[in-house]
């Protein structure tokens, strides 16, 4: 029953953090030079905000269950597990910005200096290496979070 438990305690408390965020939509003046020089960066495009889900690499362990919100209002909420290490779950919050290159984030933690890069595809976040690249080799597509629709409708049993 546990392990039924956990995942549906994650997502609902997700859920309702993105509901709570997602509500709050400040206002901006907007002048036609910001319009112009902010026309490329990653959040004017419209599938940044959401939940992604990733199973990252680790050293010492049997991977890192990742599980990342991005919020409207540019924060977020990364929940972390070391599998096979720890089954502690590990809640990191903060506040993202445009990072330097295109169709990038910064995310920056509000308890550390901590800064985690990604690249935005399609429905999910690349994790980048400290110095903005593409991490490579034969484990770089597992750096990968891939976004859930919170709009799917849920599978009913005939039971």
């Amino acid at each position: 029953m546990r392990t039924f438990r956990q995942p549906f305690k994650q997502l609902l408390t997700f859920f309702l953090l993105s509901v709570i965020f997602s509500g709050y939509n400040p206002a901006f003046a907007e002048t036609a030079e910001t319009r112009d020089s902010d026309k490329h960066h990653a959040q004017n495009s419209a599938d940044w905000p959401g939940v992604y889900y990733g199973f990252i690499p680790c050293n010492d362990c049997k991977g890192i269950k990742s599980t990342l919100a991005l919020n409207n209002n540019n924060s977020y909420i990364l929940i972390t597990q070391y599998v096979g290490k720890s089954e502690r779950e590990i809640v990191e919050k903060g506040r993202f910005t445009s990072g330097n290159q295109v169709n990038t984030i910064v995310l920056t933690s509000r308890k550390t200096s901590t800064t985690r890069q990604y690249l935005i595809g399609e429905n999910r976040l690349i994790q980048l290496d400290d110095k903005g690249n593409r991490i490579s080799g034969k484990l770089a597509d597992r750096y990968i979070l891939r976004r859930k629709s919170m709009t799917e409708p849920a599978i009913h049993s005939s039971h």
